[in-house]
């Protein structure tokens, strides 16, 4: 799933790409990807692009006329960038779900998965538009003081706060991981658990994660657009997320795994858990609770 520093990356590469041009048509590969009627899909075409910004893990393509077009790309969901007109305005490929055509180019949403959970949304006043908003503070303008609060409103464990929407915007499993790894905190610490240093440690980890990963991605690309799987949660300077049985970058020891339903957790247990394995079948049961049980849950719509 891509999460904020991949988001931002995409909304800088669009923005630069389309702002100031007309969408001159929206075709849909099938209307199921679109998941709103009114106002329909043809009140955007024609229409000059504003700004692009991010909610979340979700694309907003602001548009005059106080329309927006938000783009969630959920797990699988990918754009692409085509310069010029393509041959065909039909959407090509099984993966293409739908193609919008710019002046200048045309931008693709595409997804390799078969559920085909990413959608469209066109939405009238920027008063709607806050409705897609699942509320969680930004970890990268947020004080302090308001981390520490959004932590500990509930007591839950620090993988399932660090990833929960309605807490913080933009962190899924694969920076939460790194978050963790970096923080030197268990991913099963109970958030009120935490002292005071220890969610010092946490904050600083969260800003500094996912700024370093943004400026990394914006060095990776510079001026092109992220092509085909260059978006990816499995990426080889990652610390801990998808490194299961490959060497701490800081200690050595073999990152560990833990798995539950879609979802995987990789940690080291002696940065992270004073040596000590966590045990796949305790996590399960700690975390039947305390996860979602849905992705559309996970993603919060």
């Amino acid at each position: 799933m891509p999460e904020l520093p991949d988001v931002t990356i995409y909304c800088e590469a669009i923005k630069a790409r389309t702002q100031g041009r007309l969408i001159e048509r929206v075709a849909l590969a099938s209307p199921f990807v679109l998941r709103t009627f009114d106002p329909p899909v043809q009140a955007i075409e024609g229409k000059r692009v504003v700004d692009v910004e991010r909610i979340g893990k979700r694309i907003v393509i602001a548009l005059e006329g106080d329309l927006f077009l938000v783009i969630h790309l959920m797990i699988a969901g990918r754009l692409l960038w085509g310069e010029g007109r393509p041959k065909s305005i039909k959407p090509a490929g099984k993966a293409t779900l739908a193609v919008l055509h710019f002046e200048n180019g045309h931008l693709v949403l595409t997804e390799a998965s078969s559920k085909k959970r990413a959608s469209l949304h066109i939405v009238r006043t920027r008063e709607t538009l806050e409705k897609h908003d699942p509320g969680g503070i930004d970890p990268l303008t947020c004080t302090l003081e308001q981390f520490a609060a959004a932590l500990t409103k509930g007591n839950h464990t620090l993988k399932r706060a660090l990833t929960n929407p309605r807490t913080f915007s933009g962190i899924g499993n694969a920076y939460s991981d790194e978050i963790l790894h970096a923080a030197r905190l268990s991913p099963l610490r109970l958030t009120q658990q935490l002292d005071k240093q220890e969610t010092e440690r946490l904050f600083t980890a969260a800003k500094r994660t996912l700024e370093d990963w943004t400026s990394k991605l914006r060095q990776e690309f510079g001026d092109r657009f992220p092509g085909r799987g260059e978006v990816t949660a499995f990426r080889p300077d990652f610390a801990a997320h998808g490194k299961f049985g490959k060497p701490c970058p800081v200690c050595g020891n073999p990152i560990q795994r833990i798995s539950y339903a879609e979802n995987e957790t990789n940690y080291c247990a002696k940065c992270q858990n004073e040596g000590r394995v966590l045990a796949d079948r305790s996590l399960s049961r700690l975390l039947k609770d305390d996860w979602p049980k849905t992705i559309e849950e996970m993603v919060g719509e």
